[in-house]
C-alpha cells in the first residue's frame, strides 16, 4: 500500500497515513480536524538486492569472463 502524506492548513500538522490507491483521500486533520491539503512526496529509491547484479548487465570497466573470448576453449589445435 503506498503512503500518502498530508498537511493541515490550520496547524500546519504534517502526517502520513498508509491507504489503498482506491480509497478516499483524507480530508480533515486528526489533531484540530482543520482542512488536510495532499503533499507530493519523493517517492521511493531503486534498491538492488542480491549476487550477480553486474554480471548480467553492462558495467564499464570490467567485463565478465564467461562471455569473453579468453574464456572459450579452442577444439582441434592437438
Amino acid at each position: 500500500m503506498p503512503t500518502y502524506e498530508y498537511q493541515c492548513t490550520r496547524c500546519n500538522h504534517e502526517f502520513e497515513l498508509f491507504q489503498s490507491i482506491t480509497d478516499k483521500p483524507r480530508s480533515r486533520c486528526p489533531l484540530c480536524r482543520g482542512k488536510v491539503i495532499k503533499l507530493i512526496g519523493g517517492g521511493v529509491g531503486i534498491s538492488f538486492k542480491g549476487s550477480g547484479f553486474y554480471a548480467t548487465d553492462s558495467r564499464p570497466g570490467k567485463k565478465d569472463s564467461t562471455n569473453s573470448e579468453s574464456s572459450v576453449e579452442k577444439t582441434g589445435d592437438s
